[in-house]
């Protein structure tokens, strides 16, 4: 599908009469698509049975005859009042038990089979219903899962779905116990009627099981998305163009976006730098770290349905975008292989929970300045279409593995560590290089990478071992951090192998003791590129043929090694056995990009060139991430400046 533009759009938020002039300023400032319908279920369907799409009917004639297309979203996000005072069992309940109450969204327990009856009628009847309208170039399922806390269920109807998973999953209750320890506490089960939720109880539940538990709700979350996915593929038929707007906080869900990706024709992605309570944006290297996710989970371009141009905040309101800064994320987000962006929304709400999301038109309903920029990037990127599709090759790999990030939030190990920010801070290093990255699934094919990373990766099975041993015999360059390859699939930790347990001949290395250094509590490191502060965790590491890079400096560790790199066949592994400084492994970054060829460019702090290529042509997406003017390359720009340069 082509390259298109547009905003959100909510008519139903608005007296129809302003409708007309609604339409005629979308038209006026480029707008080619909408996304419509979303949180609508009470306007389709009212009472029960009774299904009513004329309000949509008329909004999308409007939208027609002025040659703008429609994203229809179905609406179970949003359930009806009168659909949970019917059948309240259908809300969630926390690990308390207590049952969430109506008022907000996604409240709904994914594994309720009469949510799943109504999610059925209401998709069924909605899909019939516009099928041969041919506006509709695509169908949004749901919203945001799993946002907000509404991934994890604790409910009866989970309980007996988690038993059923884990019978189906270990045959017999017997090799449940062998594969979760459950001697440990006398926590050992002689059906599997007995096992619980991990609720909250005194310490914490046995860690095999609440993995498992995770699996099983990731599993609920997956199965649900792909049950509309298969109502619409079986009415639409090839016509059906389907997605669903992941959110921020990905690495955070208890879901495998992966595999819900696998179901969908193209990956959409919420995209908000900035959002209620926060003082200032996300940095630029997260955000392009977010970006490169969404664009790993299909290996290839994406669409972002919401792209922030206002000040937000359910609440509390977050930092206002600076005049251009929003529109130059919006820069940002193409550059890294968004062909298609959506801005958020058309106009503020003057009512609910949203009233403080600020739109590109405000309470105001006047065309000020943010409805010029997004005018302004509309006609600009606009002749960049078939660049904007093109593929975009990286030679640098960031892996992750779900069941490996859930395993560290179920045992943080240090009051320091958060997943995300230890993936972030070894990504800056290479980002601030200007080089193009991929995030992708650790499960993923990396063999065609020069360089592959694998921040914090606890869960090591045989075949990733074995993945990584290849890679790095033929060439490849492989970096593994602190608490690498420690447990096994079960969660559990290996027995009789030394650390990284199975990757000792990879890395050249043995882990003989570790400490957990909490927040505020650092130890420091001396070597090649000068001293590093390390902080989170430190391994006290014995070389077994690997070259030492730094060493520790204080009274007891003076000798034991930090950072090390081994040679392995033609390949190279760097093994950073602490949360360095971002500063040293920025160096190492310039080494890693300078070994192995890899483009890159050196501009000034908080300046981002991304190359894109065309027809034998480059292009140079060009960012300016700071509030002062800047100058890279010979190109001046002002402050939150963008520009796409065709580079002769």
């Amino acid at each position: 599908m082509k390259s298109f533009f547009g905003v959100d759009y909510y008519p139903e938020h608005w007296p129809v009469e302003m409708m007309d002039k609604d339409i005629n300023r979308m038209v006026d400032m480029g707008v080619e698509v909408v996304r419509i319908g979303e949180f609508a279920w009470h306007i389709m369907e009212k009472n029960e049975g009774e299904y009513d799409f004329s309000f949509f009917d008329m909004v999308i004639e409007k939208l027609k005859k002025r040659g703008i297309k429609v994203i229809f979203g179905t609406p179970t996000a949003t359930p009806p009042a009168w659909l949970i005072n019917k059948y309240p069992e259908i809300l969630q309940r926390d690990e308390n038990l207590m049952p969430r109450s109506f008022g907000g969204r996604r409240m709904y327990c994914y594994n309720n089979e009469t949510y799943r009856e109504y999610t059925k009628r209401i998709v069924t009847e909605l899909a019939n219903h516009y099928k041969n309208e041919d506006s509709i170039i695509a169908w949004q399922i749901d919203n945001e899962f799993g946002h907000e806390g509404s991934d994890l269920c604790f409910c009866d109807t989970c309980k007996r779905g988690f038993r059923n998973y884990l019978k189906e999953k270990y045959g017999t209750v017997d090799n449940l116990n062998k594969s979760w320890g459950t001697v440990f506490w006398s926590q050992t089960y002689n059906s599997f009627d007995e096992i619980p939720l991990p609720l909250k109880t005194i310490t914490h539940h046995n860690p095999s099981m609440q993995l498992d538990y995770k699996r099983f709700m990731s599993k609920s979350i997956n199965e649900y998305a792909k049950f509309q996915v298969d109502i619409l593929r079986d009415i639409l038929g090839e016509k059906a163009f389907i997605t669903t707007n992941i959110a921020g906080g990905y690495f955070d869900k208890n879901f495998d976006h992966k595999q819900m990706a696998k179901e969908m024709d193209i990956a959409s992605y919420d995209n908000y730098p900035v959002w209620g309570g926060l003082k200032e944006p996300i940095t630029p290297a997260n955000i392009a770290m977010d970006l490169d996710f969404i664009r790993g989970l299909k290996r290839k371009n994406f669409w972002i349905v919401e792209e922030l141009m206002g000040a937000q905040g359910h609440t509390i309101i977050g930092y206002l975008p600076r005049p251009n800064q929003a529109k130059m994320w919006a820069y940002q987000a193409v550059a890294h292989g968004a062909q298609s962006i959506l801005f958020f929304r058309y106009r503020t709400a003057t009512f609910g929970t949203e009233e403080f999301c600020l739109g590109i038109i405000d309470q105001d309903n006047r065309e000020g300045r943010k409805y010029r920029e997004v005018k302004e990037f509309f006609k600009d990127v606009k002749g960049y279409r078939e660049l904007l599709q093109s593929p975009i090759k990286s030679e640098i790999a960031f892996l992750y593995d779900y069941e490996n990030i859930w395993a560290w939030k179920i045992q943080p190990q240090s009051t320091a560590f958060n997943f995300k920010e230890e993936m972030l801070k070894l990504y800056t290093a290479f980002y601030r290089h200007n080089t193009h990255i991929d995030v992708i699934d650790s499960k993923d094919d990396f063999s065609n990478y020069k360089v592959v990373v694998l921040p914090v990766m606890m869960i090591v099975d045989e075949e990733l071992k074995h993945r990584l041993e290849e890679f790095t015999k033929k060439g490849g360059t492989v970096v593994l951090t602190y608490r690498t390859s420690i447990k096994d699939r079960n969660n559990n930790l290996y027995l009789g192998k030394a650390m990284p347990c199975n990757l000792n001949d990879l890395t050249g290395i043995e882990v003989e003791e570790i400490e957990s250094l909490q927040e505020g509590q650092f130890a420091y490191a001396d070597g090649k590129f000068g001293r590093t502060k390390c902080s989170v965790m430190r391994e006290m590491i014995n070389s077994k043929g690997a070259e030492v890079l730094y060493t520790y400096q204080d009274k007891f560790y003076r000798e034991k090694g930090c950072i090390t790199l081994n040679k392995f066949g033609q390949g190279e592994v760097y093994y950073i056995g602490t949360s360095a400084d971002e500063e040293i492994l920025t160096k190492i970054a310039e080494e890693i990009v300078i070994k192995n060829d890899i483009e890159h460019y050196n501009t000034p702090y908080g300046v981002e060139v991304y190359t894109r290529y065309l027809n034998d042509k480059k292009y140079m997406f060009v960012m300016n991430h700071t509030d002062e003017d800047k100058e890279v390359l010979g190109i001046k720009l002002m402050p939150y400046d963008s520009k796409i340069i065709e580079v002769k």
